[in-house]
């Protein structure tokens, strides 16, 4: 089932991003060389639950931390612990944050000091594919539109597209349907129609080299299969009657 969310549902998903946005600003001066990835998640926690709110992915399905850190090769997922940033990394900071029952999440990826061009035009392209995404978020368009849109940006660019992770619907839970790919599939039949009062979070995750991903042993860190670099950037964005809004805008 699709939800379509009323105005006043999309106002409580406001509030909640806009506490995501806030959070993101103290990442960015939080990312830096030297400091533990578990410091960064303690700090988004601790700020996040002071603005009387609930970090969304803490117990998530088991998972273990308020954010998912991922550095480099790690796509999505990243578990945070006593690693600590370098200088030249890129690393993909995700967020969900859960208020009044209604939920925000969004993605970023950030350089770590000085970072290689190859790295800089990978964020570029990730972060242009989103917003071809979201451009194609509008009513009577299809999820599939949507999907075209990231795959094509970031193929045309030399990169791939990760096939098994996908963007979703939120909402009252902070997955629901529907299943935003960031590919094009043929063989899937028409996806749904686009309309006012749905609100989705959509991610492209582009990786420099082969499409293909692995889990690790911990089961929640995903690599890609050549090791090389992924980047990761992510909006909630709600469809209305007056257009398309990016809640988490300034992330």
């Amino acid at each position: 089932m699709i939800y379509r969310r009323s105005p006043s549902e999309i106002e409580k998903m406001k509030a909640a991003a806009k506490i995501l946005v806030k959070t993101f600003k103290l990442i960015d001066d939080l990312v830096e060389p030297g400091i533990e990835t578990g410091k960064i998640d303690s700090e988004i926690e601790k700020y996040i639950r002071s603005a009387g709110a609930f970090p969304a992915f803490k117990g998530y399905r088991g998972f273990p931390a308020s954010a998912c850190i991922s550095i480099d090769e790690v796509v999505v997922h990243g578990i945070p612990g006593n690693r600590s940033l370098e200088t030249g990394q890129i690393v993909g900071i995700d967020i969900g944050v859960k208020l009044d029952g209604y939920y925000s999440d969004a993605a970023k990826t950030f350089a770590v000091g000085e970072i290689s061009e190859d790295k800089k035009r990978l964020m570029d392209v990730t972060e242009k594919s989103l917003e071809k995404a979201i451009e194609q978020a509008i009513p009577d368009n299809r999820i599939s539109d949507i999907s075209k849109a990231v795959q094509n940006h970031a193929e045309s660019n030399g990169y791939s597209v990760v096939r098994e992770l996908v963007g979703h619907g939120i909402g009252e839970n902070l997955h629901e349907e529907p299943e935003i790919p960031n590919y094009y599939d043929e063989n899937r039949g028409p996806m749904p129609r686009i309309m006012p009062g749905m609100v989705f979070a959509i991610e492209p995750m582009i990786n420099t080299g082969v499409k293909e991903i692995e889990f690790l042993r911990d089961g929640w860190t995903v690599v890609t299969a050549d090791r090389k670099p992924s980047a990761h950037f992510e909006h909630t964005v709600a469809v209305t009657e007056n257009g398309t809004e990016i809640l988490t805008l300034g992330r």
